[in-house]
């Protein structure tokens, strides 16, 4: 069920009878010369939609925006910064709560926000107010990604790059696709914006130059679809799982 979609008396009888809600969390930022700035939102938005689908619960609009400012070089990268986004992510989320949501799924796909979502959800947890967790897809599923990639990368590599490809192809630059390798890190392990153990670096552009890390010419749309289908079986798990809990067991524990 999408949260926009419905009238006000047929959500009224969702807030009777269900307590959980998914909320996708993306960003609005450079991906590389292949890949749309949207690619964050677009596939945090593409599983909590189909894990809404298959489930009943109620997915809210996307959050577009994110903790981006690491990749503030390139052209077009939009962010908010950090404070302001826990803010309006704590505020939307005490909205659902309001409405009688006590169970909140950040369905996330951009590693920025992700200590900032798990900040919100312990604000929420200690006001005993609601549990909200954060969800990331690749997470979900490493030995797959790893399996499926000879040279995997954390920003723009060939996992996003068949997300893209398997969800909104159109949107793909195939051309660009060696030039993005050949103009990013694919060896990005090995030392990469460190010193002596301190991280070194502050933005993307500081180790990389066009923004992307991995080999995207590893990327398929079969690939893309493979990891859609089993990251959106662990999503749905989750759901089933969150709730099913007492919610009395996902507060805090009194002091000892």
């Amino acid at each position: 069920m999408y949260i926009a979609d419905e009238t006000w008396p047929d959500l009224g009888e969702y807030f009777q009878e269900e307590s959980l809600a998914l909320v996708p969390v993306g960003s609005t930022e450079q991906h590389g010369p292949h890949l749309p700035e949207g690619t964050d939102h677009m596939i945090a938005e593409a599983f909590a939609r189909e894990a809404a689908d298959r489930t009943g619960y109620l997915c809210t609009p996307t959050i577009t925006v994110g903790v981006s400012p690491h990749h503030r070089q390139f052209h077009g990268t939009m962010w908010v910064d950090a404070p302001v986004f826990r803010d309006y992510v704590e505020s939307l989320t005490r909205n659902l709560a309001y409405h009688g949501i006590d169970r909140v799924i950040y369905v996330n796909a951009h590693g920025g926000n992700v200590d900032h979502l798990r900040e919100v959800g312990r604000r929420l947890r200690d006001d005993e107010l609601l549990y909200a967790i954060e969800w990331m897809w690749n997470e979900s599923i490493p030995e797959l990604v790893d399996d499926l990639f000879a040279a995997n990368g954390p920003h723009g590599g060939p996992k996003e790059t068949a997300m893209i490809q398997h969800l909104a192809p159109e949107l793909v630059a195939e051309g660009r696709l060696t030039e993005a390798r050949d103009g990013g890190l694919v060896d990005w392990e090995d030392g990469m914006g460190e010193q002596f153990g301190a991280r070194t670096f502050y933005d993307a552009i500081d180790d990389v130059p066009n923004g992307v890390l991995g080999d995207q010419t590893d990327a398929t749309a079969e690939a893309g679809e493979q990891l859609f289908e089993e990251a959106s079986a662990q999503l749905v798990k989750l759901c089933d799982w969150l709730a099913d809990q007492p919610f009395e067991s996902l507060m805090p524990a009194d002091h000892v």
